[in-house]
């Protein structure tokens, strides 16, 4: 059987496996699961062994998570360490359930350090001492001093493999040191130069090594600035570093600047992929947001927002209570408030996803804050006067009142400006506090544009005249 490290990827997976947007087909996971469940090992490795590591991962998702160990059972080494990294990490967890340390180990080795660590720290406090008690001295320690930094960090994320060398180094020893170092890391596109403190003091490019002549010193050819990450960096900062400077890797440097490891691009793209679902979920209250999550943790992160919207919730409807008598008066105020509140409330939402996503970029700062308030304001301005004069000339007609027209016109108006305002002034004030903006900026900014809104309308009907309190 042919391996797909060793063929094009296109050349070997058949149009039934995949479909045209690089999915595994219902047919293809179907056929794997009916051979798993017949004990046809041989078949369903058959079927599974053409596949990218990435792809195999997929099957496991696919699948139901009874089916997941059996499986893993039929598929046997076909179940390899890359599979593992590139596994959703709910799913990763069944898997892991069912195997012994000795067998996590034995995975874990197999990986760069960020791949591995990413497993284990996943692993419960004994089961992570059982798995690294099986490891070599050198693998347990690095993972073990991994483990001593702060979740969603440098420190966690960055590998330990890397080449570096002396500034006096010549091209040609290098090349040769390469060439005969069998324990050299098989991956990396740049070479780090250090100082005797070993201090990284530039980087070179493979490239530039391959096309300089060998006679040529090191120093003479390396780049001097570069971009150090330090070891405590929140890799989201990480990530706006790469972006920004363009990196395709990256050396991580401890407190007294020594270099202790690099960051990838391809491990910059996973947390770009994370951060970006993870302020998307956060607006919307939903958790993890991931389709494998236990129910109990679905549950738990849900309902507690949804708690938070109802305690919000009773502070519009108090609004509504102070009105009751004039809403009484004329049913159209309680057929036109929902409008009022669902215009704002959506208004909101557009201006405080825009100011989020500017604040997890770096792109809303302090020095310009006053600015994109000023920005946002005047966007608020021509919005509200846009819909104010559409549902003020609608209302007027179909209910033949010009007043009532006018009314929710002015209610309308207020509410977008109030709720533009709002959308970028709560996130600003929560990252100020040093509190994660997209965690609970959609309840205070709903929350404000639903009490305002009703407040202006039925306010407004009130002061006009049409009804009375």
């Amino acid at each position: 059987m042919t391996d797909i490290n060793d063929a094009p990827h296109d050349e070997i997976i058949r149009e039934d496996v995949l479909d045209d947007d690089n999915r595994l087909t219902d047919e293809f996971v179907r056929s794997v699961s009916e051979a798993v469940e017949d004990g046809n090992s041989t078949l369903a490795q058959e079927l599974v062994n053409p596949l990218h590591n990435a792809d195999i991962a997929d099957l496991f998702e696919l699948v139901d998570s009874d089916e997941r160990a059996p499986l893993a059972a039929a598929l046997g080494d076909l179940v390899s360490a890359d599979v593992l990294a590139e596994m959703n990490e709910h799913v990763r967890e069944d898997l892991i359930e069912v195997l012994d340390a000795g067998q996590i180990a034995d995975l874990t080795e197999q990986l760069d350090t960020d791949d591995a660590v990413a497993i284990i720290e996943d692993l419960e406090k004994g089961e992570q001492q059982a798995v690294l008690a099986e490891l070599d001295a050198e693998d347990r320690a690095a993972i073990e001093s991994a483990l001593t930094y702060e979740e969603e960090t440098a420190g966690r994320i960055m590998q330990r493999e890397f080449v570096a060398v002396p500034e006096h180094m010549m091209v040609g020893d290098l090349i040769d040191y390469l060439r005969k170092n069998d324990d050299l890391t098989t991956e990396f596109w740049e070479i780090y130069v250090v100082d005797p403190a070993f201090r990284p003091i530039g980087t070179c490019q493979l490239s530039w090594i391959l096309r300089t002549p060998r006679d040529i010193a090191i120093a003479d050819v390396m780049k001097r600035e570069q971009s150090l990450i330090p070891v405590n960096m929140d890799q989201e900062e990480v990530a706006l570093r790469f972006q920004k400077y363009n990196l395709i890797s990256a050396a991580v440097i401890n407190d007294d600047g020594r270099l202790i490891g690099m960051i990838t691009v391809d491990d910059i793209l996973h947390i770009v992929e994370d951060e970006a679902s993870e302020d998307v979920l956060l607006l919307s209250g939903a958790g993890d947001g991931d389709i494998n999550e236990p129910i109990r943790d679905s549950y738990k992160a849900r309902v507690r927002w949804l708690i938070a919207n109802l305690a919000t919730a009773l502070v519009a409807s108090f609004v509504i209570a102070i009105f009751g008598a004039a809403i009484e008066q004329m049913v159209a105020l309680a057929i036109l408030m929902p409008i009022v509140a669902s215009i704002g409330g959506n208004a909101g939402t557009q201006t405080m996803a825009v100011s989020v996503r500017a604040l997890a970029m770096n792109e809303l700062t302090r020095s310009n804050t006053r600015r994109i308030i000023g920005r946002e304001f005047r966007i608020a301005l021509l919005n509200g006067a846009t819909i104010a004069v559409l549902v003020g000339l609608g209302t007027g007609l179909v209910f033949a009142n010009p007043v009532l027209g006018g009314v929710i016109a002015v209610a309308m108006l207020i509410n977008i400006v109030i709720a533009g305002f709002a959308g970028i002034f709560v996130p600003v004030m929560l990252d100020r506090l040093d509190q994660d903006p997209a965690l609970a900026s959609s309840v205070f900014v709903t929350m404000i544009t639903d009490t305002m809104g009703f407040l202006a309308f039925l306010g407004l009907a009130v002061g006009s005249g049409m009804v009375s309190l």
